[in-house]
């Protein structure tokens, strides 16, 4: 295996020297490795964007300069690409897999696009396209928007470029969900909501050091309707999380105001 990453190495600096004699195009990094020496990764048709099937082609010929015996199967499911996104804000580069960075593609020459032309397009199954869409529109990052604006994908969806997306980060990474982990998605949502309650209450408190239930539950939601509408029940548990863990106390004479601690 050692032996075949350092000939892949030796061949990416051949490639990168073949390159200066072709047209511009996409910064393209392979890694051959010899069949039978690995594992096994399924191999799924996709359909690449035209921008990215010229830069395999330039490959291929590369490639067959210096041998005709060997075949190329390419694992797309290994891939990583980035991907600069021109938001209406400030360009943001997107780390993403081959297959997020297909279905991005496609919206360079469409404003929007239904599920079913999407499906059409990148010849993935129905699973594999919802898995993607769902890490493009519905989870942290939201790259497109959809229509109808719901948390779950439908064949009936349709999709369109977010060009209103920001983030305080210039370079983010679009984690894409393994296959049947939906559950472990909404726990990770429920997770990192847990956490922004929990600064959200920490920083209101530290600010007033003495406060009423009602009137840190009002300052509490109002940060927080900027990235998520919050449950009143779940920030009251988290107050309740926060008291055990010494951050708050609860006042002597009055048992509704809040005192901080730490």
């Amino acid at each position: 295996m050692l032996t075949d990453l350092q000939l892949a190495k030796e061949n990416q600096s051949l490639f990168e020297e073949y390159k200066k004699g072709t047209p511009p195009g996409l910064d393209l990094t392979v890694t051959v490795l010899t069949t039978g020496f690995w594992p096994t990764y399924k191999s799924l048709d996709l359909n690449l964007p035209v921008e990215m099937a010229k830069c395999v082609e330039v490959f291929k010929q590369f490639y067959q300069t210096k041998t005709s015996h060997r075949k190329l199967t390419w694992q797309y499911s290994l891939g990583t690409c980035n991907v600069v996104g021109k938001f209406q804000k400030k360009p943001i580069e997107l780390v993403v897999t081959t297959y997020q960075a297909s279905l991005l593609l496609l919206f360079n020459s469409s404003d929007k696009l239904s599920y079913s032309e999407i499906v059409a397009q990148l010849n993935l199954s129905d699973d594999d396209v919802v898995r993607l869409l769902h890490s493009l529109s519905c989870a942290k990052y939201k790259i497109l928007t959809k229509e109808p604006s719901t948390k779950t994908i439908s064949q009936k969806d349709s999709f369109m470029f977010n060009a209103e997306f920001t983030d305080k980060m210039r370079r983010i990474k679009v984690p894409l969900p393994p296959v049947d982990e939906k559950k472990k998605v909404i726990e990770d949502v429920d997770k990192d909501r847990r956490y922004a309650i929990d600064a959200s209450i920490v920083r209101v408190m530290k600010s007033r050091k003495v406060l009423p239930y009602q009137q840190l539950l009002t300052e509490c939601v109002d940060q927080l309707n900027k990235m998520f509408k919050p449950d009143f029940k779940v920030i009251k548990k988290r107050i309740e999380d926060l008291i055990t863990r010494d951050y708050l106390e609860r006042d002597k004479d009055n048992p509704n105001t809040f005192r901080y601690l730490a």
